[in-house]
């Protein structure tokens, strides 16, 4: 797609004075403000800044930020983009291929759902999961509950203990990986408040949230998030029942469940499902239950067949470029921007990688 480009500076962008002395003497104006209280505070006791001085020195601030940002007279500011031309803008090096080490194939009569894992998050939870599809434990199990706005949900479908599918070398519970530490997480944060979380972004293509109070980081339920299943206690859980969100965003599960990855194509295959008459969602009738025809990791699957899929990074200018265009939507059909956005309506973009 043709983009406009933006016209070179004129000579009256280049010889405009900068903002920085007048930012320079603001500070200087708080720091003197700030002295003056410490040293008057030791003989009449702390006194507070008269609001309209701190509300002065901060509208003086903002306006000498914004006037070192704003177009030049007679030059136009750049025509914000719209979500097609900054992904039609997008580089080679905006994009990741899928790691196939981390990939899974769930396969129905209907197709292929393709299931990205998040090991940074969940690492025991991911390799369990691989484990469980190496040793083909999913394979002829069925999806059990199809709960309208929520969750779809796979399973051993057998309801005595004594008749579940044994499971070999991987385990069938494992300590709750709810959350993590937000040390070394590579975090691109969202600049709009969230109702869940102080803090919400992305980390390596997975919605997330994050405390930087008490230093720890966690996935966000979103529109196709997997997550491992698990009884009342925590612990209960380790990936031999897997669910996907197939509504709006449920966060009142994050920190509740282990998120293990997201699904990055396929979604519609499953939430397009007919809807269980059970309580939940969970069909009561044997028949309506959907099988399973196998869940592979990708790297197991030969070459030849696998989805060779892309997302866009999530750590890059274009990325940042993205989420703008998603908080304030410039399309000719939308009249009024929002100028806000939720972790769960920014989604990560996928694409088949073409062969060279």
């Amino acid at each position: 797609m043709a983009m406009p480009r933006r016209p070179a500076p004129s000579s009256s962008r280049q010889s405009r004075p900068s903002a920085e002395p007048a930012r320079e003497r603001v500070r200087g104006m708080v720091h003197a403000l700030a002295h003056d209280r410490t040293s008057r505070s030791d003989r009449r006791g702390a006194r507070l800044f008269p609001l309209a001085v701190v509300a002065t020195l901060i509208t003086a601030l903002s306006s000498t930020t914004w006037s070192a940002d704003a177009p030049a007279p007679g030059e136009q500011a750049p025509r914000p983009r719209a979500t097609a031309e900054v992904l039609a803008a997008s580089t080679p090096a905006d994009w990741r291929p899928l790691d196939p080490q981390n990939t899974l194939y769930l396969e129905l009569a209907t197709g292929r759902v393709i299931i990205e894992l998040t090991p940074q998050f969940a690492p025991h939870h991911v390799a369990n999961i691989q484990a469980l599809a190496r040793e083909q434990y999913y394979d002829g199990l069925a999806i059990v509950r199809s709960q309208d706005n929520y969750v779809v949900q796979l399973g051993d479908p057998a309801q005595d203990p004594q008749g579940k599918r044994p499971i070999r070398s991987a385990h069938r519970t494992l300590a709750a990986e709810f959350e993590r530490t937000s040390r070394g997480v590579a975090f691109t944060t969202l600049p709009d408040p969230d109702t869940y979380a102080p803090e919400t972004g992305f980390v390596d293509g997975f919605p997330a949230a994050r405390d930087p109070k008490f230093g720890r980081a966690w996935l966000a339920h979103c529109y196709g998030m997997v997550g491992a299943g698990r009884d009342n206690d925590v612990d209960s859980g380790g990936g031999t029942e897997l669910y996907v969100v197939i509504g709006q965003a449920p966060r009142h599960l994050d920190r509740n469940v282990t998120l293990v990855g997201r699904v990055v194509q396929g979604i519609e295959l499953l939430s397009t499902l007919p809807r269980g008459n059970g309580d939940l969602g969970f069909y009561d009738k044997p028949q309506q239950r959907v099988p399973i025809k196998s869940i592979r990791v990708a790297v197991d699957v030969p070459e030849s067949q696998r989805t060779p899929l892309e997302e866009l990074r999530t750590d890059t200018a274009t990325f940042t470029a993205f989420i703008e265009s998603r908080r304030n939507r410039r399309e000719e059909w939308f009249k009024v921007p929002a100028g806000h956005v939720d972790v769960c309506n920014i989604p990560v973009m996928v694409r088949p990688i073409v062969a060279k």
